[in-house]
């Protein structure tokens, strides 16, 4: 963990409120693993007084030593609208790498990566990462969810790391019209996968965990959860644990990503 001032490299507007801002940040984030997040601060006079979570998105690569990361964000609130604004050469001041990140195995030949509008950001960099051990593009579906086909987001970066797409709206602007775990359960029910990766809505995170269950399939989620330090000082974070003892856990050190089955939802 290192805490930085840090610049920004651009900072690009998605459309519908969505935004990708990059940063020059040390290679201390070289180890970063998917899943894991950062704490991001503004530096002007009137910024809000506690930090932000971003997941990463993903790692900037310039001939094999790393230029920066990416986050992928939506303009919700006075915070993310002032890093909306943002432009090159601006500076921030970002913690990080902070969590537990996703785990990846070689001996998975099937993967299902599942998400839900933001809940997408997470996932690219996951998606390189299974790429990089050695795990086939095409042994990886996607499953990309929104309300409205603005809010299916990254589709160019799965294909384009050929990975098979499968992309559901709530209106049906795009793809199936429906919901994302809709069209999930039909491919586990007709050939299992070895593991199901998801980030989203707390509420779709249970869908996917159920459909896990119902199949006798190993599952990890990412949690979205408001966050105040980062570092479980707080204990803010906290999720609860399905018939455990300890009642909850706390995403922040414990997380974001959590075996599935560990969870209520």
């Amino acid at each position: 963990m290192k805490q930085e001032t840090v610049t920004v490299l651009g900072n690009e507007h998605l459309g519908n409120g969505y935004f990708r801002i990059g940063l020059d940040c040390s290679q201390a984030y070289r180890i970063a693993g998917p899943g894991q997040f950062v704490m991001v601060h503004l530096m002007d006079s009137d910024a809000p007084l506690l930090r932000r979570p971003f997941s990463i998105h993903r790692q900037i690569i310039d001939h094999d030593r790393l230029g920066g990361i990416e986050l992928l964000y939506k303009v919700v609130g006075n915070c993310t609208e002032k890093i909306s604004r943002l432009e090159r050469g601006d500076r921030l001041d970002l913690l990080g790498p902070l969590g537990s990140g996703f785990r990846i195995s070689k001996a998975h030949s099937r993967i299902h990566l599942v998400s839900g509008g933001i809940g997408v950001a997470p996932m690219a960099f996951l998606a390189m990462s299974l790429l990089e051990a050695g795990i086939e593009s095409s042994a990886c579906k996607v499953f990309l969810g929104g309300r409205t086909q603005d809010d299916v987001l990254c589709r160019e970066i799965f294909s384009d790391l050929g990975m098979v797409l499968s992309i559901s709206t709530d209106d049906g602007s795009a793809g199936n019209a429906g919901l994302v775990t809709d069209p999930l359960e039909v491919a586990v029910k007709a050939e299992k996968p070895d593991m199901i990766y998801a980030c989203g809505p707390m509420g779709m995170l249970g869908s996917v965990a159920d459909i896990a269950e119902s199949f006798s399939v190993s599952c990890q989620v990412s949690v979205e959860t408001v966050m105040a330090c980062g570092m479980g000082a707080c204990l803010g974070c906290a999720v609860e644990r399905r018939g455990g003892q300890d009642a909850f856990l706390h995403a922040c050190v414990d997380g974001p990503v959590f075996d599935a089955a560990l969870l209520e939802y």
